[in-house]
């Protein structure tokens, strides 16, 4: 029992090549330095700086792993927007200590849970937000501009440069299922991604995971199994 408790502390196997990592470590670094630099032409260079933490968690997210729910247009776009105005009104309401940091990124973490733009950075982006800089909060509700500023050219360089390195940016809507290819066992209905978004939401719990991809990554599986099978038959027929 223990061995296996701390075998679940232990890291996942990574699926992805070093090829993958310096894409996206290159996109990462390219995507930061875009959104700072131009967030202090017009900002200053101090109110730029402050934002650096979130949009650099938010870098990792769009170029290493595009493909999440949480690295969507929408996510980053709708997170930064709720999180900083729910974070200016705390402020407003309630002053900029740490109480009101941790009670302004409880909130906003409901509010883009009902927008659908949950945004993992955009909880660090609440905290700076209260607990801002002298430049930053002498801003007050205006600090909405630099903050959408930055979020947009961090979209934008994940647009420009994911599509360039061959990475399709942002996900495809869902679409329906293809008619699977190979014949089906009698009685199997077949996976679709209806029904593994049906399983998601009954497990209740936040999975950075799109029912499309679970139905690619099942068709996938699928494929190799069959070769597979294919495989020990031949090898059992000599």
């Amino acid at each position: 029992m223990p061995t296996r408790w701390i075998s679940r502390l232990l890291p996942a196997a990574t699926h992805t090549r070093p090829t993958e990592w310096s894409r996206a470590a290159i996109g990462v670094s390219l995507g930061t330095l875009l959104s700072v630099w131009v967030c202090s032409l017009f900002f200053g260079l101090p109110i730029a700086m402050h934002l650096i933490g979130p949009l650099g968690a938010s870098a990792v997210l769009l170029f290493a792993v595009s493909s999440g729910a949480l690295a969507q247009p929408w996510s980053i776009i709708g997170g930064y927007c709720c999180a900083t105005l729910v974070s200016l009104a705390v402020a407003h309401f309630f002053g900029r200590n740490l109480d009101s940091a941790c009670l302004a990124v409880g909130l906003a973490l409901i509010v883009m849970c009902l927008l659908r733009c949950l945004h993992p950075p955009a909880g660090a982006l609440a905290l700076l937000v209260v607990l801002a800089d002298p430049d930053s909060a002498n801003l007050g509700w205006g600090l909405l501009a630099p903050v959408m500023l930055a979020a947009a050219c961090m979209l934008l360089a994940a647009l420009v440069y994911n599509n360039l390195t061959r990475v399709r940016y942002p996900k495809k809507p869902a679409e329906p299922s293809p008619v699977a290819s190979t014949p089906q066992v009698a009685g199997d209905p077949g996976i679709k991604a209806e029904d593994l978004q049906k399983a998601l939401e009954q497990m209740d719990a936040f999975i950075d995971v799109t029912p499309e991809d679970l139905e690619e990554l099942i068709r996938a599986s699928e494929h190799y199994a069959r070769r597979r099978s294919v495989g020990e038959v031949l090898a059992q027929a000599r």
